[in-house]
């Protein structure tokens, strides 16, 4: 089911998605092949914490997050990635690993890859592991406004 939160977002703004159900999975390299989605193309979030403060970064399924390089782009030095816990107090309208790429909707900077941007269109769970959310990437841009980001 996709979270109220986003569903309501999307419509106030008059934006055009789709959803597509899908065999529940875990991974996003898992989600991607089950809704027959390229695994560039389907967007995954992994939530870090700096300074206290809790960050999402999106990417390509495929990438994984490094995290020498994102502390460089973001030049701190105190990272890590987000505890289960943390992630589950600041998305409790989703099941764990399924957060949408929507962090500014939980008071989260974004980070996103700039090879997510080579596609018009961009895939991702929407808050559960059974549906995927299809949106114009120009549209996410322009709802997220996330920094983009080599790393």
């Amino acid at each position: 089911m996709i979270s109220d939160k986003l569903r309501n977002y999307l419509e106030s703004n008059s934006v055009h998605y789709r959803t597509q159900l899908h065999e529940p999975t875990i991974g996003s390299s898992r989600t991607a092949q089950s809704a027959h989605i390229r695994g560039r193309e389907f967007a995954k979030t992994v939530v870090i914490k700096s300074g206290g403060r809790l960050f999402m970064t999106v990417l390509p399924s495929t990438d994984q997050v490094h995290l020498d390089q994102l502390k460089q782009a973001m030049g701190t030095l105190d990272m890590e990635l987000a505890s289960e816990d943390d992630i589950t107090q600041a998305f409790p309208d989703c099941e764990l690993g399924a957060m949408p790429p929507f962090g500014n909707l939980y008071d989260m900077d974004v980070f996103v890859s700039e090879h997510l941007r080579e596609d018009d269109h961009i895939a991702f769970n929407a808050g559960s592991h059974d549906e995927v959310m299809h949106m114009s990437y120009q549209d996410y841009d322009r709802l997220v406004r996330p920094q983009v980001l080599h790393f």
